[in-house]
Protein backbone atom coordinates (compact mmCIF):
# COMPACT_ATOMS: atom_id res chain seq x y z
CA UNK A 1 0.00 0.00 0.00
CA UNK A 2 1.60 3.20 -0.99
CA UNK A 3 1.91 5.60 2.30
CA UNK A 4 -0.28 8.28 0.68
CA UNK A 5 -3.20 5.72 0.69
CA UNK A 6 -2.33 4.44 4.43
CA UNK A 7 -6.27 5.54 5.54
CA UNK A 8 -6.45 7.99 7.84
CA UNK A 9 -8.47 6.45 11.24
CA UNK A 10 -7.55 5.46 14.35
CA UNK A 11 -7.30 1.26 14.81
CA UNK A 12 -9.54 1.62 18.34
CA UNK A 13 -12.02 3.63 16.20
CA UNK A 14 -11.84 1.61 13.33
CA UNK A 15 -11.86 -2.19 15.69
CA UNK A 16 -14.54 -1.22 18.11
CA UNK A 17 -17.69 0.82 16.44
CA UNK A 18 -19.73 3.10 18.34
CA UNK A 19 -22.66 1.01 17.51
CA UNK A 20 -26.03 2.56 18.52
CA UNK A 21 -26.00 6.54 19.59
CA UNK A 22 -27.07 7.66 22.90
CA UNK A 23 -29.59 10.12 22.88
CA UNK A 24 -29.22 14.09 22.44
CA UNK A 25 -30.25 15.90 25.83
CA UNK A 26 -33.18 17.51 24.69
CA UNK A 27 -35.48 18.39 27.60
CA UNK A 28 -33.80 20.22 31.22
CA UNK A 29 -33.36 17.42 33.60
CA UNK A 30 -31.34 17.78 37.54
CA UNK A 31 -28.83 15.11 38.84
CA UNK A 32 -26.47 15.35 41.33
CA UNK A 33 -23.61 15.84 39.36
CA UNK A 34 -23.66 16.99 35.57
CA UNK A 35 -19.86 15.48 33.62
CA UNK A 36 -19.45 17.53 30.67
CA UNK A 37 -16.65 15.27 28.63
CA UNK A 38 -17.57 11.46 27.84
CA UNK A 39 -13.28 10.70 27.46
CA UNK A 40 -11.70 8.24 30.32
CA UNK A 41 -11.64 11.40 33.03
CA UNK A 42 -15.25 11.78 32.46
CA UNK A 43 -16.77 8.06 32.23
CA UNK A 44 -14.35 7.30 34.61
CA UNK A 45 -15.79 10.13 37.27
CA UNK A 46 -19.41 9.16 36.46
CA UNK A 47 -18.81 5.39 36.86
CA UNK A 48 -17.25 6.20 40.09
CA UNK A 49 -20.15 8.64 41.36
CA UNK A 50 -22.85 5.93 40.06
CA UNK A 51 -21.05 3.36 42.45
CA UNK A 52 -21.43 5.56 45.32
CA UNK A 53 -25.14 6.30 44.76
CA UNK A 54 -25.28 9.69 42.86
CA UNK A 55 -27.49 10.40 40.20
CA UNK A 56 -24.87 11.73 37.00
CA UNK A 57 -25.00 12.92 33.65
CA UNK A 58 -22.25 12.50 30.90
CA UNK A 59 -23.18 15.75 28.25
CA UNK A 60 -20.60 14.85 25.30
CA UNK A 61 -20.29 16.99 22.40
CA UNK A 62 -19.42 14.14 20.23
CA UNK A 63 -19.42 10.95 20.77
CA UNK A 64 -18.09 9.05 23.55
CA UNK A 65 -14.53 7.47 24.16
CA UNK A 66 -13.98 8.94 20.39
CA UNK A 67 -11.78 12.02 21.25
CA UNK A 68 -8.41 12.37 22.40
CA UNK A 69 -9.13 8.75 23.98
CA UNK A 70 -10.18 7.22 21.15
CA UNK A 71 -6.83 8.05 19.62
CA UNK A 72 -4.24 7.36 21.99
CA UNK A 73 -1.62 4.70 21.84
CA UNK A 74 -3.18 3.00 25.28
CA UNK A 75 -0.41 2.44 27.53
CA UNK A 76 -1.53 2.63 30.83
CA UNK A 77 1.54 3.01 33.26
CA UNK A 78 2.92 5.02 35.93
CA UNK A 79 6.24 5.54 33.94
CA UNK A 80 5.70 8.91 32.45
CA UNK A 81 9.39 8.80 30.31
CA UNK A 82 11.43 11.16 32.69
CA UNK A 83 8.95 12.68 35.48
CA UNK A 84 10.18 11.41 38.82
CA UNK A 85 13.99 13.31 39.00
CA UNK A 86 11.89 16.53 38.27
CA UNK A 87 9.13 15.68 40.57
CA UNK A 88 11.80 15.15 42.97
CA UNK A 89 13.48 18.57 42.79
CA UNK A 90 10.18 20.46 42.34
CA UNK A 91 7.85 18.68 44.58
CA UNK A 92 10.34 16.96 46.66
CA UNK A 93 10.22 13.24 47.73
CA UNK A 94 6.74 13.15 49.51
CA UNK A 95 5.33 14.97 45.99
CA UNK A 96 7.09 12.33 43.57
CA UNK A 97 5.86 9.21 46.12
CA UNK A 98 2.15 10.49 45.62
CA UNK A 99 2.11 10.59 42.27
CA UNK A 100 3.28 7.41 41.59
CA UNK A 101 1.01 6.08 44.37
CA UNK A 102 -1.72 7.76 42.36
CA UNK A 103 -0.99 6.74 39.06
CA UNK A 104 -0.01 3.28 40.08
CA UNK A 105 -3.39 2.71 41.97
CA UNK A 106 -5.22 3.94 38.61
CA UNK A 107 -3.86 0.99 37.18
CA UNK A 108 -5.16 -1.25 39.78
CA UNK A 109 -8.59 0.75 39.53
CA UNK A 110 -8.42 -0.27 35.76
CA UNK A 111 -7.78 -3.92 36.19
CA UNK A 112 -10.85 -4.53 39.13
CA UNK A 113 -13.21 -2.84 36.90
CA UNK A 114 -11.90 -5.38 33.93
CA UNK A 115 -12.56 -8.14 35.86
CA UNK A 116 -15.64 -6.60 37.79
CA UNK A 117 -17.62 -6.10 34.44
CA UNK A 118 -16.14 -9.04 32.51
CA UNK A 119 -14.44 -6.37 30.00
CA UNK A 120 -13.01 -8.37 27.06
CA UNK A 121 -10.25 -5.24 26.29
CA UNK A 122 -7.31 -7.13 25.19
CA UNK A 123 -5.81 -6.08 28.46
CA UNK A 124 -2.34 -7.38 28.63
CA UNK A 125 0.21 -7.05 31.60
CA UNK A 126 3.63 -5.91 30.71
CA UNK A 127 6.75 -3.84 31.33
CA UNK A 128 6.99 -0.23 31.08
CA UNK A 129 10.37 1.51 29.40
CA UNK A 130 12.20 4.47 28.58
CA UNK A 131 15.29 4.10 26.83
CA UNK A 132 18.03 6.18 24.94
CA UNK A 133 20.11 5.33 22.20
CA UNK A 134 22.54 8.01 23.04
CA UNK A 135 25.33 7.43 25.37
CA UNK A 136 24.94 10.83 26.54
CA UNK A 137 21.93 10.47 28.15
CA UNK A 138 22.86 7.26 30.47
CA UNK A 139 23.33 9.45 33.53
CA UNK A 140 19.86 11.11 32.98
CA UNK A 141 18.44 7.79 33.20
CA UNK A 142 20.18 6.17 36.30
CA UNK A 143 19.02 9.32 37.59
CA UNK A 144 15.10 8.49 36.98
CA UNK A 145 15.67 5.21 37.79
CA UNK A 146 16.53 6.37 41.49
CA UNK A 147 14.28 8.64 41.95
CA UNK A 148 11.38 6.60 40.98
CA UNK A 149 12.52 3.74 43.37
CA UNK A 150 12.58 6.81 46.03
CA UNK A 151 9.02 7.17 44.63
CA UNK A 152 8.39 3.56 45.78
CA UNK A 153 8.05 2.24 42.38
CA UNK A 154 10.56 -0.85 41.28
CA UNK A 155 12.27 0.52 38.55
CA UNK A 156 15.77 -0.59 37.11
CA UNK A 157 18.14 0.10 35.07
CA UNK A 158 19.28 -2.23 32.17
CA UNK A 159 20.80 -2.12 28.49
CA UNK A 160 19.36 -4.99 27.15
CA UNK A 161 15.76 -4.67 25.58
CA UNK A 162 13.62 -6.93 22.85
CA UNK A 163 13.83 -3.80 20.56
CA UNK A 164 15.51 -4.73 17.54
CA UNK A 165 18.23 -2.21 17.76
CA UNK A 166 20.78 -1.54 20.03
CA UNK A 167 20.06 1.00 23.43
CA UNK A 168 22.55 2.93 25.81
CA UNK A 169 20.39 2.28 28.56
CA UNK A 170 16.65 2.06 29.58
CA UNK A 171 14.34 1.92 32.51
CA UNK A 172 12.33 -0.74 33.04
CA UNK A 173 9.13 -0.54 35.45
CA UNK A 174 7.23 -4.33 35.58
CA UNK A 175 3.76 -4.49 36.28
CA UNK A 176 1.89 -2.33 34.08
CA UNK A 177 -0.50 -3.04 31.26
CA UNK A 178 -1.66 -1.80 28.23
CA UNK A 179 -5.13 -2.91 26.44
CA UNK A 180 -7.68 -1.67 23.78
CA UNK A 181 -9.26 1.91 25.32
CA UNK A 182 -12.47 2.08 23.30
CA UNK A 183 -13.43 -1.55 24.23
CA UNK A 184 -13.00 -1.20 27.88
CA UNK A 185 -14.76 2.39 27.94
CA UNK A 186 -17.75 1.43 25.89
CA UNK A 187 -18.20 -1.64 28.64
CA UNK A 188 -17.68 1.10 31.26
CA UNK A 189 -20.05 3.23 29.48
CA UNK A 190 -22.84 0.85 29.14
CA UNK A 191 -22.08 0.00 33.30
CA UNK A 192 -22.68 3.52 33.93
CA UNK A 193 -25.98 2.93 32.67
CA UNK A 194 -27.26 -0.03 33.98
CA UNK A 195 -25.89 1.43 37.32
CA UNK A 196 -28.83 4.55 36.31
CA UNK A 197 -26.50 7.10 34.57
CA UNK A 198 -27.68 8.98 31.74
CA UNK A 199 -24.91 9.22 28.74
CA UNK A 200 -26.36 12.22 26.15
CA UNK A 201 -23.94 12.59 22.86
CA UNK A 202 -24.19 15.45 19.82
CA UNK A 203 -25.06 17.66 23.43
CA UNK A 204 -22.28 20.70 23.24
CA UNK A 205 -22.24 22.91 26.54
CA UNK A 206 -21.13 25.85 25.96
CA UNK A 207 -22.47 27.71 29.25
CA UNK A 208 -21.78 26.88 33.06
CA UNK A 209 -23.53 29.47 36.01
CA UNK A 210 -21.58 28.30 39.39
CA UNK A 211 -24.03 28.44 42.11
CA UNK A 212 -25.68 25.89 44.94
CA UNK A 213 -27.00 24.23 42.21
CA UNK A 214 -25.29 25.21 39.41
CA UNK A 215 -26.41 25.10 35.56
CA UNK A 216 -24.91 23.94 32.10
CA UNK A 217 -26.18 25.00 29.06
CA UNK A 218 -25.82 23.35 25.61
CA UNK A 219 -25.76 25.16 22.87
CA UNK A 220 -29.58 24.26 21.83
CA UNK A 221 -30.49 26.12 25.16
CA UNK A 222 -31.53 22.80 27.18
CA UNK A 223 -30.38 23.38 30.91
CA UNK A 224 -28.88 20.27 33.36
CA UNK A 225 -29.45 21.42 37.03
CA UNK A 226 -26.60 19.64 39.04
CA UNK A 227 -24.68 20.45 42.69
CA UNK A 228 -21.83 19.44 41.17
CA UNK A 229 -19.83 19.64 37.70
CA UNK A 230 -17.49 18.09 36.76
CA UNK A 231 -15.36 19.62 33.38
CA UNK A 232 -13.39 16.87 31.40
CA UNK A 233 -13.45 17.94 28.10
CA UNK A 234 -9.51 17.63 27.75
CA UNK A 235 -8.95 21.37 27.30
CA UNK A 236 -11.42 22.99 29.49
CA UNK A 237 -14.01 24.93 27.46
CA UNK A 238 -14.73 27.10 30.64
CA UNK A 239 -12.22 30.06 30.82
CA UNK A 240 -12.67 31.56 34.39
CA UNK A 241 -10.10 29.55 35.94
CA UNK A 242 -7.17 30.93 33.11
CA UNK A 243 -5.83 27.56 33.37
CA UNK A 244 -5.22 28.35 29.71
CA UNK A 245 -2.05 30.15 30.83
CA UNK A 246 -0.76 27.02 32.35
CA UNK A 247 -1.45 24.30 29.32
CA UNK A 248 0.65 23.46 25.70
CA UNK A 249 -1.30 21.86 23.66
CA UNK A 250 1.41 19.01 21.60
CA UNK A 251 -0.31 17.29 19.00
CA UNK A 252 1.66 14.06 18.18
CA UNK A 253 1.27 11.76 14.50
CA UNK A 254 0.82 8.02 14.97
CA UNK A 255 1.81 5.06 12.14
CA UNK A 256 0.46 1.44 12.44
CA UNK A 257 1.70 -1.68 10.73
CA UNK A 258 1.18 -5.49 11.47
CA UNK A 259 4.13 -7.45 12.46
CA UNK A 260 4.54 -11.13 12.97
CA UNK A 261 4.05 -11.84 16.55
CA UNK A 262 6.99 -13.69 17.42
CA UNK A 263 8.79 -10.32 16.45
CA UNK A 264 6.97 -8.23 17.55
CA UNK A 265 7.86 -5.83 21.08
CA UNK A 266 5.32 -6.93 23.71
CA UNK A 267 6.45 -4.08 25.90
CA UNK A 268 5.66 -0.35 26.52
CA UNK A 269 8.47 2.01 24.87
CA UNK A 270 9.23 5.76 24.74
CA UNK A 271 12.33 7.86 24.04
CA UNK A 272 12.65 11.79 24.34
CA UNK A 273 14.67 11.71 21.85
CA UNK A 274 14.14 12.19 17.66
CA UNK A 275 11.09 14.64 18.95
CA UNK A 276 9.54 11.45 20.49
CA UNK A 277 9.33 7.93 19.61
CA UNK A 278 6.86 6.37 21.22
CA UNK A 279 6.06 2.53 20.51
CA UNK A 280 3.99 -0.44 21.54
CA UNK A 281 2.10 -3.94 19.55
CA UNK A 282 -1.83 -4.90 19.93
CA UNK A 283 -3.13 -8.02 19.07
CA UNK A 284 -4.26 -8.08 15.16
CA UNK A 285 -5.82 -10.31 12.86
CA UNK A 286 -3.76 -13.63 11.68
CA UNK A 287 -1.57 -14.21 14.36
CA UNK A 288 0.33 -11.12 13.76
CA UNK A 289 0.53 -8.11 16.17
CA UNK A 290 -0.10 -4.23 15.23
CA UNK A 291 3.12 -1.92 15.88
CA UNK A 292 1.90 0.89 16.97
CA UNK A 293 4.66 4.24 16.65
CA UNK A 294 4.18 7.45 17.76
CA UNK A 295 6.03 10.76 17.65
CA UNK A 296 6.67 14.19 15.61
CA UNK A 297 4.58 16.19 18.20
CA UNK A 298 4.28 20.07 17.46
CA UNK A 299 2.06 22.48 18.86
CA UNK A 300 -1.19 22.39 16.57
CA UNK A 301 -1.15 25.58 13.62
CA UNK A 302 2.44 24.85 13.87
CA UNK A 303 3.58 21.61 12.23
CA UNK A 304 4.48 22.89 9.12
CA UNK A 305 3.85 20.13 6.75
CA UNK A 306 2.67 17.26 8.60
CA UNK A 307 2.57 14.93 5.69
CA UNK A 308 6.09 15.48 6.02
CA UNK A 309 6.22 14.25 9.46
CA UNK A 310 4.19 11.25 8.52
CA UNK A 311 6.61 10.32 6.02
CA UNK A 312 9.60 10.75 9.01
CA UNK A 313 7.96 8.66 11.52
CA UNK A 314 6.77 5.87 9.16
CA UNK A 315 10.74 5.91 7.54
CA UNK A 316 11.92 5.68 11.69
CA UNK A 317 9.34 2.41 12.07
CA UNK A 318 10.76 1.01 8.45
CA UNK A 319 14.04 1.23 9.88
CA UNK A 320 14.04 0.02 12.99
CA UNK A 321 12.05 -2.65 12.24
CA UNK A 322 11.92 -3.93 8.69
CA UNK A 323 9.86 -3.52 5.55
CA UNK A 324 6.51 -2.76 6.97
CA UNK A 325 3.16 -2.14 5.68
CA UNK A 326 1.46 0.54 6.97
CA UNK A 327 -2.29 0.48 7.88
CA UNK A 328 -3.51 3.02 9.56
CA UNK A 329 -2.00 6.49 10.76
CA UNK A 330 -3.85 9.28 12.91
CA UNK A 331 -3.05 11.83 15.00
CA UNK A 332 -3.37 12.54 18.92
CA UNK A 333 -3.45 15.58 21.18
CA UNK A 334 -2.29 16.02 24.29
CA UNK A 335 -2.24 19.00 27.39
CA UNK A 336 1.25 19.80 28.91
CA UNK A 337 1.43 21.18 32.17
CA UNK A 338 4.05 23.96 32.42
CA UNK A 339 5.07 22.36 35.91
CA UNK A 340 4.92 18.52 34.93
CA UNK A 341 1.74 17.53 37.44
CA UNK A 342 -2.17 17.42 35.89
CA UNK A 343 -5.03 19.60 36.92
CA UNK A 344 -7.38 17.99 38.69
CA UNK A 345 -9.77 19.81 41.55
CA UNK A 346 -11.38 23.18 42.11
CA UNK A 347 -11.73 24.77 38.67
CA UNK A 348 -10.77 27.89 40.09
CA UNK A 349 -10.51 29.42 44.08
CA UNK A 350 -13.76 30.48 44.61
CA UNK A 351 -15.12 26.89 43.31
CA UNK A 352 -17.41 24.63 45.66
CA UNK A 353 -18.78 22.77 43.67
CA UNK A 354 -17.50 22.99 40.10
CA UNK A 355 -14.39 20.66 39.37
CA UNK A 356 -12.04 20.08 36.31
CA UNK A 357 -9.53 17.35 35.43
CA UNK A 358 -6.94 18.61 32.67
CA UNK A 359 -3.23 18.94 31.91
CA UNK A 360 -2.17 14.71 31.55
CA UNK A 361 0.58 15.93 29.67
CA UNK A 362 0.40 12.39 27.57
CA UNK A 363 -0.86 9.90 29.98
CA UNK A 364 -4.31 10.68 29.81
CA UNK A 365 -5.05 6.98 30.55
CA UNK A 366 -3.68 6.57 34.13
CA UNK A 367 -4.57 10.15 34.58
CA UNK A 368 -7.94 10.16 33.48
CA UNK A 369 -8.64 6.90 35.79
CA UNK A 370 -6.59 8.65 38.76
CA UNK A 371 -9.12 11.65 38.29
CA UNK A 372 -11.86 9.63 38.38
CA UNK A 373 -10.97 8.09 41.78
CA UNK A 374 -9.88 11.84 42.81
CA UNK A 375 -12.97 13.63 41.29
CA UNK A 376 -15.31 11.48 43.05
CA UNK A 377 -14.01 11.27 46.70
CA UNK A 378 -14.01 15.61 46.30
CA UNK A 379 -17.18 15.62 44.99
CA UNK A 380 -18.79 13.38 47.90
CA UNK A 381 -17.10 15.10 50.13
CA UNK A 382 -13.92 13.12 51.52
CA UNK A 383 -9.99 14.09 50.66
CA UNK A 384 -8.03 12.37 48.82
CA UNK A 385 -4.44 11.78 50.14
CA UNK A 386 -2.96 13.68 46.58
CA UNK A 387 -5.60 16.31 46.08
CA UNK A 388 -3.27 18.78 46.92
CA UNK A 389 -0.69 17.49 44.45
CA UNK A 390 -3.42 18.08 41.86
CA UNK A 391 -4.63 20.97 43.01
CA UNK A 392 -5.33 23.43 40.05
CA UNK A 393 -5.57 26.37 42.77
CA UNK A 394 -1.90 25.50 43.78
CA UNK A 395 -0.19 28.97 43.19
CA UNK A 396 3.67 27.51 44.67
CA UNK A 397 3.48 25.86 41.48
CA UNK A 398 4.39 29.04 39.10
CA UNK A 399 7.06 29.48 40.69
CA UNK A 400 8.09 25.93 40.47
CA UNK A 401 7.15 26.16 36.93
CA UNK A 402 9.37 28.84 36.04
CA UNK A 403 11.31 29.09 32.60
CA UNK A 404 8.50 26.63 31.58
CA UNK A 405 5.44 28.61 32.34
CA UNK A 406 7.20 31.68 30.59
CA UNK A 407 8.22 29.84 27.45
CA UNK A 408 4.66 28.82 26.83
CA UNK A 409 3.65 32.33 27.87
CA UNK A 410 5.79 33.93 25.33
CA UNK A 411 4.99 31.68 22.24
CA UNK A 412 1.23 32.37 22.87
CA UNK A 413 1.86 36.20 23.37
CA UNK A 414 3.92 35.97 20.31
CA UNK A 415 0.62 34.54 17.75
CA UNK A 416 -1.51 36.75 20.52
CA UNK A 417 -0.47 40.25 19.59
CA UNK A 418 1.28 39.43 16.38
CA UNK A 419 -1.67 37.78 14.50
CA UNK A 420 -3.35 41.27 15.27
CA UNK A 421 -0.93 43.62 13.28
CA UNK A 422 -0.93 43.84 9.39
CA UNK A 423 0.31 41.93 7.49
CA UNK A 424 1.54 41.33 3.88
CA UNK A 425 -1.12 40.04 1.70
CA UNK A 426 0.52 36.19 1.18
CA UNK A 427 -1.22 34.00 -0.65
CA UNK A 428 -4.09 34.37 -3.75
CA UNK A 429 -7.29 32.27 -3.61
CA UNK A 430 -5.94 31.38 -7.06
CA UNK A 431 -2.87 29.32 -5.30
CA UNK A 432 -4.77 27.14 -2.95
CA UNK A 433 -4.28 23.75 -4.62
CA UNK A 434 -6.71 20.86 -4.50
CA UNK A 435 -6.64 19.91 -0.51
CA UNK A 436 -4.91 22.51 0.86
CA UNK A 437 -5.96 25.40 2.73
CA UNK A 438 -4.67 29.02 3.37
CA UNK A 439 -5.32 32.52 5.27
CA UNK A 440 -5.70 34.89 2.48
CA UNK A 441 -7.12 38.64 2.60
CA UNK A 442 -10.47 38.15 1.50
CA UNK A 443 -12.24 41.83 1.26
CA UNK A 444 -9.85 43.35 3.82
CA UNK A 445 -10.47 40.64 6.15
CA UNK A 446 -8.35 37.50 6.95
CA UNK A 447 -10.47 34.69 5.81
CA UNK A 448 -9.46 30.26 6.17
CA UNK A 449 -9.92 29.10 2.53
CA UNK A 450 -9.99 25.57 2.03
CA UNK A 451 -10.07 24.01 -1.68
CA UNK A 452 -11.45 20.73 -1.17
CA UNK A 453 -10.16 17.60 -4.01
CA UNK A 454 -13.46 18.59 -6.68
CA UNK A 455 -12.11 22.35 -6.35
CA UNK A 456 -14.61 23.77 -4.49
CA UNK A 457 -13.95 26.62 -2.05
CA UNK A 458 -14.87 26.48 1.64
CA UNK A 459 -14.01 30.06 3.41
CA UNK A 460 -14.10 30.97 7.34
CA UNK A 461 -12.64 33.60 9.61
CA UNK A 462 -9.37 32.66 10.09
CA UNK A 463 -9.68 33.73 13.58
CA UNK A 464 -10.17 31.50 16.23
CA UNK A 465 -13.30 31.73 18.20
CA UNK A 466 -11.77 31.00 21.50
CA UNK A 467 -9.47 34.24 21.96
CA UNK A 468 -8.74 35.75 17.72
CA UNK A 469 -5.64 33.89 17.11
CA UNK A 470 -5.33 33.10 13.36
CA UNK A 471 -5.73 29.75 12.45
CA UNK A 472 -3.50 27.44 10.16
CA UNK A 473 -4.35 24.57 7.83
CA UNK A 474 -3.31 21.13 8.47
CA UNK A 475 -3.20 19.65 5.50
CA UNK A 476 -2.39 15.76 6.18
CA UNK A 477 -5.09 16.10 8.83
CA UNK A 478 -7.73 18.51 6.28
CA UNK A 479 -8.18 21.06 9.39
CA UNK A 480 -8.11 24.46 10.75
CA UNK A 481 -5.83 24.36 14.34
CA UNK A 482 -5.03 27.34 16.01
CA UNK A 483 -1.61 27.91 17.32
CA UNK A 484 -2.54 29.43 21.01
CA UNK A 485 -4.47 27.18 22.70
CA UNK A 486 -4.81 23.98 20.52
CA UNK A 487 -8.60 24.60 18.98
CA UNK A 488 -9.08 22.21 15.72
CA UNK A 489 -11.92 23.59 13.36
CA UNK A 490 -13.10 21.24 10.29
CA UNK A 491 -12.89 22.85 6.46
CA UNK A 492 -16.59 23.94 7.23
CA UNK A 493 -15.57 25.91 10.08
CA UNK A 494 -17.11 23.11 12.54
CA UNK A 495 -15.27 22.78 16.29
CA UNK A 496 -13.41 19.43 16.42
CA UNK A 497 -11.71 20.41 19.29
CA UNK A 498 -12.00 22.83 22.01
CA UNK A 499 -11.48 25.27 23.95
CA UNK A 500 -13.31 27.16 21.42
CA UNK A 501 -17.34 26.14 21.35
CA UNK A 502 -18.32 28.45 18.39
CA UNK A 503 -17.80 27.56 15.00
CA UNK A 504 -15.59 29.77 12.74
CA UNK A 505 -17.76 32.25 10.97
CA UNK A 506 -18.54 31.57 7.24
CA UNK A 507 -17.03 34.11 4.85
CA UNK A 508 -18.26 35.14 0.92
CA UNK A 509 -15.67 35.08 -1.15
Amino acid sequence: MNRQEVPQVSYWLQTAPPGDPFPELVEDLSVDVAVVGAGIAGLSTAWELCRRGRSVAVLEAGRIAAGVTGHTTAKLTALHTLVYDRLRRTRGPEGAQQYARSQSDAIRCAAGIVEELGIDCEWEETAAYTYAEDSARVEELRAEVDAARAAGLPAEFVTETELPFAVAGAIRLPGQAQFHPRKYLLALADGIRRRGGLIHEGTRIVGLTEGEPSVVTTETGVKVTADAVVVATHYPVFDRALLFTRLSPRRELVVAAPVPAETAPRGMYITPEQNTRSLRSAPYAHGQRLLIVTGEHFTPGTGGDVEERFRRLSEWAEGHFGGLTFTHRWATQDNDPTDSVPLVGPLHPASRHVYVATGFGGWGLSGGIMAGQLLSTLVTGGKSPWSDLYDPRRVASVVREGTEFLKHQAQVARHFVGDRLPSPSGPAVTDIAPGDGAVVHVNGQRSAVHRDDDGELHAVSARCTHLGCLVAFNRAERAWECPCHGSRFDPQGRVLQGPALRPLEQRDL
